[in-house]
């Protein structure tokens, strides 16, 4: 498996209409089995990078299986549904926003927490299995390249407020 992306390039790449549609599609896919397409989203992460649930407070003194956890199961939503957004803002505006005053939060709380590319990466990678899974009759190269450059967008605006 290999993880290393350049995020920091990503500015000034093209979205196309093609590219929004093949994530919206695919979203609309998926919207009914979100929560749970989300979860395994992280638990997939969390697969390859045990450690990675010590980055997280509410995991850190949890008792609650990680398939079970409210706020996992919150913020894996939370970030499935940023990387969707992020396409459609990049279709739009050119540039991913999550509104200033949560991207400097997002950016902080990432510092915070210790994340680094490594780990930006392993969720990347295993976003787009867990997509390919959720939707395999949908799944092309394409599909693959459009979520990937919206993760990388969304990715690459809270990395600026690091």
């Amino acid at each position: 498996m290999a993880f290393t992306k350049g995020f920091g390039k990503v500015q000034g790449i093209a979205f196309s209409k093609e590219q929004e549609a093949l994530v919206v599609n695919s979203w609309n896919e998926m919207k009914d089995e979100v929560e749970a397409i989300a979860l395994k989203f992280f638990l997939k992460a969390f697969e390859i990078i045990p450690s990675a649930t010590k980055k997280f407070s509410f995991l850190r003194d949890s008792n609650v299986p990680l398939e079970k956890n409210p706020k996992l199961k919150a913020h894996a939503m939370s970030v499935f549904v940023m990387t969707c957004d992020s396409a459609t803002q990049l279709r739009k505006t050119g540039k991913v926003t999550v509104g200033n005053t949560s991207l400097k939060h997002l950016g902080a709380t990432h510092v915070k927490s210790g994340i680094v590319n490594l780990h930006f990466d392993v969720l990347r990678f295993a976003l787009l299995e867990t997509i390919k899974e959720a939707v395999p009759y949908m799944w092309c190269p394409e599909m693959e390249e459009a979520w990937g450059i919206a993760y990388d967008h969304l990715v690459a605006a809270i990395k600026e407020e690091m």
